[in-house]
């Protein structure tokens, strides 16, 4: 039997406890996962690619998973898979509405490519709230990110907020 190679991908901006654990669950389920950490424009990231792809290593080997790699790109993710050998594409699942998006983005992509499968792991319950977008938002008003990402990773979010400034305290 061949090796099966996943990919795990996302704009991580910033990675959270939530990314970590579909990581860590992940990599139990192929031989090796690729951590795709990719541009997205609407998303207007905080960190830049070469932050967010810096964070994402720092934290994956904080996990200390052998078979775990982090790799960039910007292309179509199912480009991206064929190029890295993948045939699993790995998504978590928060909510009712991440379903939604994720169950059209499967379509296409199998669409695309019959070959690579799409397989959904859900988010623990205890992390299923974390979302980046609104830990950079509770960072922003000068709220505690703690719960939702690693120190590290809090440090980066709060300098990153000092250098830009903070929203506003009301």
């Amino acid at each position: 039997m061949s090796e099966r190679i996943g990919i795990y991908p996302g704009t991580f901006d910033p990675i959270t406890l939530g990314h970590a654990d579909i990581i860590r669950r992940g990599s139990k389920l192929v031989d090796k996962l690729i951590i795709g950490v990719t541009t997205n424009p609407s998303k207007n990231p905080m960190f830049s690619t070469e932050e967010r792809l810096a964070m994402v290593e720092r934290e994956v080997a904080s996990l200390g998973l052998d078979n775990v790699e982090v790799v960039g790109f910007n292309a179509l993710l199912v480009k991206f898979a064929r190029r890295q050998g993948a045939n699993v594409i790995i998504r978590g699942l928060r909510a009712v509405a991440d379903f939604e998006y994720e169950y059209q983005m499967a379509g296409m992509n199998q669409q695309l490519d019959d070959e690579i499968e799409t397989v959904f792991l859900m988010a623990d319950v205890s992390l299923q709230p974390i979302a980046s977008k609104l830990v950079k938002e509770i960072a922003l008003f000068g709220g505690d990110i703690t719960p939702f990402v690693s120190e590290a990773v809090r440090q980066d979010v709060n300098a990153k907020v000092e250098e830009r400034g903070q929203l506003g305290d009301y």
